[in-house]
């Protein structure tokens, strides 16, 4: 495996950031940035789909979990949605030639769910300085149509695939840059461990009837195979009861390929975001995400089925998405600084590198408490 110069470009920007410099600029910024726990509101964090928004006191631990739920129904190709049978008829097989492989994609995947759940823990040795480390376990299904034989539009059956188990885990710096009684910014890098599978299998309906064991395609792995590079930017702001932030996230895979002889593509993300603070245990939020993702580079030469969800080039494309939330925290009794949060987050466009199944909708319900 090779490892990018980028590597080396992110252990420079590493040893700049953690200079001791930075810990000259710690001021309090009212609630937002170095907690008094015992003066927090509701606001003081942002929307819980977002990673990474704060920094914490020194000596202070913080402990969360997150269970997210994605929804995706019907596929897309560019802008335009594309049906099963049109796929079934019109789109080209890349393996055809391949022996028994038909010249279009006569397996179509029709839906899928994504359950997720999120363990992290933070520790704020000094004030300008959060460490953050997280893990996950996925749970994903897909459902399928698998059309008869090489052509035509009669259906064959259905079928369904299903992995499940621990994904990748990320571990994460988040260094103060600047703070005054409004604002603050924070740098975020981090790095993504390939702790989660990538040679998960399951029994598929194939177009002649046989129901063997195959790799499962790309989609319906658990983690991404290589290192990748967890670099961003975060801006926080707060005055009287509003708060508003924006983020740039990214990730950058630091290995040419995996084992099995592919990359994820790199991903980059910006978010803005406010909120108001109805009173101290409750505020509602909206979010603006878009973000861009290239294809997979490479090839796993144990994927070679008929399916979208095979072809490497389907995966990727660009998104814009608003997320609606809300955050409560405890100020009183036994649970007093236990904070609770929800998002739900749907799209407002979408240009997939496709054919490819779409995002409808997704939710986020986290949990949080600092000490």
């Amino acid at each position: 495996m090779r490892i990018r110069t980028t590597l080396l470009m992110a252990g420079m920007v590493c040893s700049f950031s953690l200079s001791p410099a930075y810990a000259d600029q710690a001021v309090h910024l009212g609630n937002h940035g170095v907690h008094d726990h015992s003066a927090s509101t509701a606001s003081d964090h942002a929307p819980i789909g977002v990673m990474g928004d704060h920094i914490h006191g020194a000596g202070d631990f913080m402990l969360s979990y997150r269970a997210m739920h994605m929804d995706m129904d019907g596929s897309r190709k560019g802008t335009s949605d594309i049906d099963p049978v049109t796929i079934a008829t019109t789109e080209a097989n890349r393996f055809f030639g391949v022996a028994g492989q038909p010249p279009t994609l006569r397996v179509v995947p029709t839906s899928m769910t994504m359950d997720m759940h999120m363990l992290g823990g933070m520790y704020a040795p000094t004030d300008w300085l959060t460490l953050m480390a997280m893990a996950n376990y996925l749970e994903k299904e897909m459902d399928h149509i698998t059309f008869a034989g090489g052509a035509g539009t009669a259906v064959l059956g259905n079928f369904t695939t299903k992995s499940k188990g621990w994904g990748d885990t990320k571990l994460s710096g988040l260094v103060r840059l600047s703070k005054n009684d409004t604002y603050g910014i924070h740098l975020n890098m981090g790095i993504s461990l390939p702790t989660g599978s990538i040679d998960e299998t399951a029994t598929v309906l194939a177009p002649n009837g046989a129901m063997p064991l195959l790799r499962m395609p790309y989609a319906m792995q658990l983690g991404t195979g290589t290192y990748d590079l967890l670099p961003g930017v975060t801006y926080i702001g707060h005055k009287n009861a509003w708060s508003w932030g924006a983020q740039y996230a990214a990730e950058i895979r630091l290995e040419d390929e995996n084992d099995e002889g592919y990359a994820w593509g790199d991903k980059h993300s910006f978010s803005v975001w406010g909120s108001y603070e109805w009173a101290p245990w409750i505020s509602t939020s909206a979010r603006l995400t878009g973000y861009t993702q290239d294809e997979i580079d490479g090839i796993d030469s144990q994927i070679v089925v008929p399916v979208q969800t095979a072809d490497p080039d389907n995966y990727g494309g660009d998104v814009l998405e608003l997320s609606l939330g809300a955050n409560l925290l405890a100020t009183k009794g036994a649970v007093k600084g236990h904070r609770l949060a929800i998002e739900a987050t749907a799209p407002l466009y979408r240009n997939l590198n496709g054919p490819q199944l779409e995002t409808d909708w997704s939710v986020m319900l986290g949990w949080q408490y600092a000490f």
